[in-house]
């Protein structure tokens, strides 16, 4: 948000927050904070959010999720006077399905791990079983779009007491996985289909990413995570790969590459056709990429024309902030989305404020800023 309301422009901007968490921290951030409407379908919540930006004046709409909601209905959002920020409906549902991603991604020549889809008790065992060859260590994710929600790394090796001191891990075995397919197929539960694929190694790389419509980057910012600190990279190999996927996929303005390494080569984790919850890491490149959005999307010009500052460390730590009290905020009204100028929608899966500092020999200076925490 800071980004926005610290525009390189100068352009006073009103930032519109939702979620359907009426205690969601981003709402205290924001300067109209309102609540969403829960468990509604697309059509429906579609609907709902055009007609809370006609109400509202929205001029810019950059929704982080329910993509599949709104993308497709840029026509729908201009008729009420609303620009919407968004990739391709078609791209959009291919990159919330993590099996379809792979699928296409490797076979335009985007480098991606070896993988199998696993929809039952037999089908995972023989998905380990396919996989196991090499030794890596094995992990499960859900296909569809559920952030990290399910991810588990596959483990049967006995507990151990240096594993039940050591900090927890996200661990299960096989057959308890196994055993929960079975249940919930005996109970008439959903079962969704898992990928299985190695447990890539570290670092895991995020490339933040501005392209115009129809793929071609104009900007990709390689943010190498460890711990608590962050590398921006000036790593044209990494770019180019980015480069590859968003323009294969047409992707649209902010969105975001992740890859992890195996045998020492960088593959593809996930794409999301998104801004990222880091996003705002990209500040210590000394460039503003929501703003330069925005500009995009209004007027065809990112307005950026110097290079971004690579090679920067920074070091993430908890922050507090003192805000005003709660305000009273309407039931019925809200849109969880990020965007900007006269009014805008801003994004709220849930905001974090930190101190992100810039690590250098000698003395560090800090500033505060805000960003989406999921």
């Amino acid at each position: 948000m800071r980004l926005l309301r610290q525009n390189p422009d100068g352009v006073e901007v009103i930032l519109y927050a939702s979620n359907v968490d009426p205690a969601a921290t981003a709402l205290s951030a924001c300067d109209v904070p309102a609540v969403e409407p829960r468990y509604v379908g697309d059509a429906e919540y579609a609907a709902f959010a055009i007609d809370f930006c006609r109400k509202h004046g929205i001029d810019v709409l950059i929704p982080p999720r329910r993509l599949g909601a709104l993308a497709g209905r840029a026509a729908d959002f201009a008729a009420v006077g609303t620009r919407l920020m968004c990739s391709p409906a078609a791209s959009v549902r291919t990159l919330t399905d993590k099996v379809a991603t792979y699928e296409i991604a490797g076979a335009a020549g985007i480098p991606v791990p070896p993988w199998r889809v696993a929809a039952d008790a037999d089908g995972l065992r023989k998905a380990v079983a396919d996989l196991s060859g090499t030794g890596e260590r094995l992990c499960i994710k859900p296909s569809g779009e559920y952030s990290a929600f399910g991810f588990r790394v596959l483990d049967d090796r006995p507990l151990s007491m240096a594993d039940l001191l050591a900090p927890a891990e996200p661990t299960v075995s096989v057959e308890a996985v196994a055993t929960a397919f079975e249940r919930a197929a005996a109970n008439g539960g959903r079962v969704p289909e898992l990928l299985v694929m190695p447990y890539l190694d570290e670092p895991e790389i995020s490339i933040d990413c501005l392209s115009e419509p129809g793929g071609e980057l104009l900007l990709g910012i390689p943010r190498a995570k460890d711990g608590r600190f962050r590398t921006l990279l000036d790593d044209p190999e990494l770019v180019a790969i980015a480069r590859r996927l968003v323009g294969h996929f047409e992707l649209a303005y902010l969105t975001n590459v992740q890859l992890r390494y195996r045998a020492g080569e960088p593959v593809l984790l996930e794409a999301n056709p998104r801004p990222s919850a880091g996003l705002f890491h990209t500040a210590y490149a000394d460039v503003n990429l929501p703003w330069a959005a925005i500009r995009l999307l209004l007027h065809g010009d990112s307005g950026l024309r110097q290079p971004p500052r690579l090679g920067v460390r920074l070091a993430v730590a908890e922050a507090v902030m003192e805000i005003a009290p709660r305000p009273r905020i309407p039931g019925a009204n809200g849109l969880t989305v990020y965007g900007t100028t006269t009014s805008v929608e801003a994004g709220t899966l849930g905001l974090s404020v930190r101190t992100v500092s810039e690590t250098r020999p000698g003395p560090v200076s800090a500033s505060t800023i805000a960003g989406v925490d999921r």
